[in-house]
């Protein structure tokens, strides 16, 4: 079967390749001049099953109330006249409730580990390098009141078997030594063994490359103008050159999908999200992060990919807004200078901003779309990289009319009929 990709991030790119080994021919379109050259290429760096959380939960509209007032507030909210940003928060809003967050976290998890499982895997089957580590990631509890909040997320791991320590101050220190430097500003921590961390585009980019020796063809600077349908079936993609044929057709452009779908009467329920990270050189090893440390405070992830720290973090809701802020990046250095002054030479730090395709409730969109052979892998919000490997390993079984390793009905774009 030929099936046509459109969308050459980190979700993109791994579908190619597993529909690739899946026997298929496949071609991939995007309309940069390379792979994992918008969100994929500069996001925090982790691979977080353990952190797979909804935004949408029990106290976020309380919590985002005082997080809209604070100076280094983790949520800037820019409103403008536009219905589908409006819905989307109402939608949010809807799954602000202890069971939804708990049945969006479980799903989420799910996946999210699911997909790591099929990450080791791959390594071990083709020996792809990218900066990666697997000594997990530790969530830093400023105050304790973060630190006593913490049981309905325990429970969640607990029910999923995913390992998990709560860590004193002390314990905190022992995961991440540097931290020693800075004692008494946080009071402890959440630990996640099983995470890990990774350069996001150093492995898209590379995993392309394989698959492109497998015989994927990669049709950079093509630009997506819209689909063609008949008779209940996708015929082809319109692009300024051609129409691009094939007998499937995957969608994975991120937070773009809804802009293509809607003309064809699919709801879809993603809104990018606006993130920002800094990449700086080290310069002093021994006070640097081992791993990924989530400032639960700001909800920042400092990360280290080989000899550079990754900080990202802020959510902004401002549309398609691609500006770079510089009260953002004084953000990502504050965080990062409270917890790790010593570690980077953050007047070198390179400032970047991407759009995280977020759904309402949290877990992403795989499945079947309207037309028979139109399918999506998108809506991963924050949790792509951490996400990618087991989303495309998952559509490329539907697509091949294998049944999925895990239960991935509760994924459907159904979910919001």
């Amino acid at each position: 079967m030929r099936v046509i990709v459109l969308g050459g991030g980190v979700i993109g790119v791994t579908s190619a390749w597993w529909l690739a080994q899946a026997g298929h021919e496949v071609v991939v379109l995007d309309r940069q001049q390379g792979a994992a050259l918008e969100t994929s290429f500069a996001n925090a760096g982790e691979v977080s099953p353990g952190y797979s959380t909804p935004w949408a939960g029990p106290h976020v509209p309380l919590k985002a109330i005082k997080w809209l007032m604070m100076k280094h507030g983790p949520l800037v909210v820019r409103p403008k006249l536009d219905l589908a940003m409006w819905r989307w928060i109402a939608a949010m809003l809807r799954n602000c409730t202890e069971r939804r967050y708990v049945l969006n976290k479980s799903r989420m998890v799910r996946l999210a580990e699911y997909s790591r499982d099929v990450l080791v895997q791959l390594r071990v089957d083709t020996g792809i390098s990218y900066d990666e580590r697997s000594q997990g990631t530790l969530q830093l509890f400023r105050t304790q009141a973060q630190l006593d909040d913490i049981g309905d997320d325990v429970e969640v791991l607990r029910q999923g078997g995913v390992p998990f320590e709560v860590l004193d101050a002390k314990g905190c220190i022992g995961a991440e030594p540097a931290l020693a430097r800075v004692q008494g500003r946080y009071v402890g921590g959440l630990r996640l063994p099983g995470d890990e961390t990774g350069d996001c585009h150093i492995f898209t980019t590379r995993l392309a490359a394989m698959a492109a020796e497998k015989g994927v063809e990669f049709r950079y600077n093509t630009r997506i103008e819209g689909i063609e349908a008949e008779n209940g079936r996708v015929v082809g993609v319109r692009t300024p050159a051609e129409r691009v044929s094939g007998d499937a057709y995957l969608v994975a452009l991120g937070s773009y999908s809804p802009l293509l779908l809607r003309r064809h009467g699919v709801d879809l329920p993603v809104f990018p999200v606006k993130g920002y990270s800094i990449t700086v050189p080290i310069a002093d090893p021994g006070g640097a992060p081992e791993s990924t440390v989530m400032d639960e405070t700001y909800k920042v992830a400092i990360t280290r990919l080989g000899e550079r720290i990754r900080v990202g973090g802020t959510a902004e809701v401002a549309g398609f807004d691609l500006e770079l802020r510089p009260a953002r990046q004084a953000t990502l250095v504050k965080s990062v200078g409270d917890m790790f002054p010593d570690g980077g030479d953050y007047h070198h730090a390179k400032f970047w901003c991407g759009l995280r395709p977020m759904t309402p409730d949290g877990p992403p969109v795989i499945g079947r779309a309207r037309y028979d052979n139109l399918w999506l892998n998108t809506g991963h919000g924050t949790l792509g990289w951490t996400m990618a490997c087991g989303s495309a390993r998952v559509v490329a079984d539907q697509i091949s009319g294998r049944r999925p390793d895990i239960d991935t009905a509760d994924l459907a774009l159904s979910r919001y009929a």
